[in-house]
């Protein structure tokens, strides 16, 4: 199994998305890049850690690419937001590509140049691309949050219309 880690806003709208790809084997929701030994929920959304919220993709390289895991991180946030997406506001939310090994950092910078260069969003492209140094699992309630709490006015509000954004947009890399 190969691994891919992502900060893209709040992890329950990118868990759902993710975790409906073929090939992606398991979504672990989590905590990354922060200097703190630990980390939970309560912590990291204070913003004074340094953590981000995160997925963990897990992932057969033989039925998805990490190519195909970056066009869907592009897809389903905006980029171009620093420190926020929408009304998720705060350095826990950053837009981020955490690499696991040399090839990723490349695919992940030569993506993020080919999207500046063809002035894909009107805003410069804001993403961080830094090596992964230590993830933290989250909290076990935060696991498939979108599928456990479909009435959950946040879910119904923001999670759920991105989540059907991306389903419509990738249907044929669909489970």
């Amino acid at each position: 199994m190969e691994k891919a880690t992502f900060g893209a806003g709040c992890f329950w709208c990118v868990e759902a998305c993710f975790s409906e790809l073929k090939g992606v084997k398991k979504v672990i929701p989590g905590y990354s890049g922060g200097e703190e030994d630990t980390a939970n929920y309560k912590d990291v959304c204070t913003g004074e850690t340094g953590h981000v919220e995160v997925v963990r993709i897990e992932y057969d390289e033989n039925e998805i690419s990490y190519d195909d895991l970056l066009e869907v991180f592009w897809f389903v946030h905006d980029p171009t937001q620093l420190n926020r997406q929408g009304n998720d506001v705060g350095t826990q939310y950053r837009s981020v590509i955490f690499y696991h090994n040399d090839e990723q950092q490349k695919k992940a910078e030569f993506y993020k140049r080919q999207l500046e260069e063809a002035k894909a969003f009107e805003d410069p492209v804001v993403t961080a691309i830094e090596p992964l140094k230590n993830f933290f699992p989250a909290e076990d309630y935060h696991l498939n949050y979108l599928k456990n709490n479909p009435e959950n006015p946040y879910c119904q509000t923001v999670v759920r219309p991105k989540y059907q954004k991306f389903k419509s947009a990738f249907r044929k890399k669909l489970k």
